[in-house]
């Protein structure tokens, strides 16, 4: 997921994914926390387009903004007649019609990896979402679509040089879509394929979990309702000795592509890897004996959850620390003080421990789901059953997902407000919500304890407020949508700004809050 100079700086993203018959409303979901701090987080729609028959689409580098300078072009396809139109972010996430793309990071062995400025692949992973949302109706249209350019244009590693995994989703099925690079020596003139790809869907009763490693194992290309696949993708692995089709194993997909072990960050052995892993899995089966250290290999691909998942519940897993586990940094000993007879929790524990007070009180690094330097996270739900433009509702949320306000985005939304399109990171901007929402993560780890309850006390009636408004916001837009669609879109529009705009005000006012109440003229 992440565009790394140093792969250790910021630790990637998590996806969770569910399929209909997993979720308590019956809807598909997908999630993602987009963890660089400086990700493009600006909320806007492109609109869709028609072309003509010769024109070019411009390809770029940096459409993250990850670098601090603006997307620079890089290459240009052939444009198609009609575009969709999409939500534009760092890593693009939905479109009009409803399929929504969470994206996570994933490693590839030394023989795939490929660099920029040498490499002749142009297709990152956020251009690969750009060109699928805008060319594809369904979650398999939009794989099919990723999957095709980026062998003909060659796949280009954004985040180092790693693989990379979109987890797709519309209203009937969820999808896990791997991709790799196939090394510093392709060419477009070479005529081979400039990717490897595989795709396998998520079960309709199963979630899935994605913290930054290969979840496909098993690939079956003559199950075409389950899988789709590029015709290649078991060739190269023998032609580069990944695989030995004599060995008398089954081919693994994410054994053959995957660093296993070693000191590799991005091994299927990582520690930060298996701690998402299983705190995850430890949510959706609770009763399950997990153990925390397993190897990664050892999880199915898919599991069953106890009990069906609400977007609540993924917001939750999104939102976690650890707590409960070995490697909640809020829990660690150090953090425990004398007052008179007893030992208490000092105000000032937190589990989003900065680096230099890590190395003051000596607390180890574990790195939790929710992560203090996330632009952005969202959880979206797929509908079957409601008008096109209300197929999906995206809840989006700016920052750490623990200290984030989740605001809803319908599908067929058409504009967001200046203010949540608005950023620069080199400037504190009052005018901005993203920098109300990094101004209220930076004041309630000051004094956690303490200052996460007062954010709570803001933010949980004012998500319930949303969650609340859902149903009859969806009975006036399905009432509107079948006398004019503009007129649905509108007021679809409205209700997102709407909610948009009370977040900014209550996040302020929250900020406000916290720093009046926790200024040191106040300490002893």
């Amino acid at each position: 997921m992440l565009t790394l100079a140093i792969v250790a700086g910021a630790w990637a993203c998590t996806d969770v994914v569910a399929g209909k018959n997993a979720t308590v409303d019956g809807s598909v979901i997908t999630s993602h926390t987009a963890d660089g701090a400086f990700y493009d987080a600006k909320v806007r729609l492109i609109p869709g387009a028609t072309f003509p028959k010769d024109a070019k689409a411009d390809v770029f580098w940096n459409i993250t903004t990850e670098e601090d300078a603006p997307p620079s072009k890089i290459g240009e396809i052939p444009q198609v007649e009609q575009t969709y139109a999409y939500f534009h972010v760092g890593y693009p996430f939905m479109n009009e019609h409803g399929v929504a793309i969470g994206e996570t990071t994933i490693g590839q062995k030394e023989d795939l990896k490929t660099f920029r400025p040498d490499a002749r692949a142009i297709m990152t992973i956020e251009q690969l979402e750009v060109f699928g949302l805008q060319r594809g109706k369904t979650a398999r249209e939009v794989i099919a679509v990723m999957g095709n350019l980026a062998e003909t244009y060659g796949f280009l590693p954004s985040c180092g040089s790693e693989g990379e995994c979109l987890t797709v989703t519309d209203a009937d099925e969820a999808w896990i879509f791997e991709v790799r690079s196939v090394g510093m020596m392709w060419t477009p003139d070479s005529k081979t394929p400039g990717a490897v790809w595989v795709a396998q869907r998520v079960p309709d009763d199963m979630v899935v979990v994605v913290p930054n490693m290969s979840r496909i194992q098993e690939v079956r290309p003559e199950d075409k309702d389950n899988f789709m696949v590029c015709k290649h993708y078991l060739d190269f692995a023998v032609e580069k000795k990944l695989y030995d089709p004599n060995s008398g194993k089954p081919f693994s997909w994410q054994e053959a592509y995957s660093p296993l072990t070693g000191n590799d960050d991005w091994s299927l052995s990582s520690m930060w890897i298996r701690n998402r892993l299983y705190t995850i899995h430890k949510l959706l089966a609770p009763s399950r004996e997990w153990d925390p250290y397993a190897e990664t290999r050892s999880y199915p691909f898919a599991i069953k959850p106890e009990k069906k998942i609400s977007v609540q519940d993924v917001m939750g897993m999104l939102r976690c620390h650890m707590e409960g586990t070995p490697f909640d940094m809020e829990a660690h000993p150090v953090w425990y003080v004398k007052d008179g007879d007893k030992m208490v929790k000092s105000p000032l524990a937190t589990p989003f421990v900065t680096k230099d007070l890590r190395n003051l009180l000596k607390i180890p690094y574990d790195r939790p789901v929710a992560k203090w330097d996330c632009a952005y996270s969202f959880v979206s739900q797929a509908r079957k059953n409601v008008p096109d433009a209300l197929r999906t509702i995206l809840w989006f949320g700016f920052d750490n997902p623990h200290t984030t306000c989740y605001v809803p985005i319908y599908n067929g939304v058409t504009d967001t407000p200046e203010h949540w399109r608005t950023f620069d990171r080199n400037a504190f901007d009052l005018k901005s919500t993203q920098w109300a929402f990094i101004l209220g993560d930076e004041l309630v780890n000051k004094r956690y304890q303490e200052a996460m309850v007062d954010m709570r006390a803001v933010r949980e009636p004012l998500e319930k407020s949303f969650f609340d408004r859902i149903p009859e916001i969806d009975k006036q837009g399905a009432e509107l949508a079948a006398a004019d669609p503009a007129k649905a879109k509108q007021f679809l529009t409205e209700f997102t700004k709407e909610c948009m705009d009370k977040t900014q005000q209550a996040w302020w006012q929250l900020n406000w809050q916290l720093i009046t109440k926790y200024n040191n003229n106040k300490g002893k």
